[in-house]
């Protein structure tokens, strides 16, 4: 198989490190250099847990781009430099697989734009996990029955937006078979704001913040006298890692952009 030439933009987060674990132990992935905000100029095995990897640490984008040939760039980071690095990936023709979430509508328009118009591949997925894609597959496929839904996802303290990318995606996929309904009573009334949780399409989700926790969601349905619940727990991050191999992989095939893992999963 032809080697895929990789940069990562946050190596010393959680994500990246396992990122960076991912292309040394796959024969056909290789690192050419990696993104960080704080060190510049200096070699990655120079930072604690990564010896013996001596490819080159930018902190300046352009500047990463211009002076490494890759065929793809992984970025794990936060919204706000997770959308710039996207955006400039694209326009140096590398291929984007980013794994950061919140980004807006707006946001997410803007770089399918502009992947379709230079016809580089480009995949934005809110989870890399496998089990979490067919727990929204599998919400999807119940939505056409049970039309009462409620998404309670959970996640470590340090997460910095709410809901998920993956609640939010999932509210979207079952709006697309669920029939329009305002969930509750007609006359509800929170007596504590937000007690309800947001609100997308009638359904609602309920956002959990706790350390100890990593990436957790459930799809609860409600129906004379039953319920359904769906349930996906991500105990580590190696559990993103079989999804980001198949993103960059079949990202390097594709001239568009797509949005989710589910759109590339057989």
């Amino acid at each position: 198989m032809e080697t895929i030439k990789i940069i990562v933009a946050g190596p010393r987060g959680r994500m990246g490190r396992e990122a960076v674990q991912l292309i040394q132990r796959t024969d056909h992935f290789e690192l050419e250099a990696v993104l960080d905000h704080k060190y510049n100029g200096i070699l990655l095995s120079e930072l604690e847990g990564f010896q013996g990897i001596d490819v080159p640490v930018y902190n300046d984008v352009d500047e990463c781009l211009q002076k490494t040939k890759a065929d793809v760039w992984i970025d794990l980071t936060v919204p706000e430099a997770g959308f710039l690095h996207t955006k400039k990936a694209l326009e140096y023709g590398v291929r984007p697989v980013v794994g950061t979430t919140g980004f807006t509508e707006e946001q997410l328009k803007e770089l399918k734009e502009l992947a379709n118009s230079k016809q580089i591949g480009c995949i934005i997925a809110p989870n890399f996990a496998i089990g979490a894609v067919l727990m929204m597959k599998f919400s999807q496929m119940a939505a056409k029955y049970f039309s009462d839904v409620e998404i309670i996802e959970l996640h470590h303290d340090q997460k910095l937006d709410a809901p998920s990318g993956t609640a939010v995606k999932t509210a979207q996929m079952i709006s697309t078979v669920r029939e329009q309904k305002q969930q509750g009573h007609p006359n509800e009334k929170e007596t504590i704001s937000g007690a309800r949780g947001a609100n997308i399409n009638g359904m609602h989700i309920h956002s959990v913040r706790l350390p100890g926790l990593i990436a957790h969601q459930q799809v609860m349905f409600g129906s004379e006298g039953q319920t359904l619940t769906i349930r996906h727990d991500s105990y580590n991050r190696a559990s993103f890692m079989s999804g980001v191999k198949v993103s960059v992989e079949t990202v390097t095939k594709l001239n568009d952009f797509v949005y989710g893992l589910e759109n590339i999963l057989e």
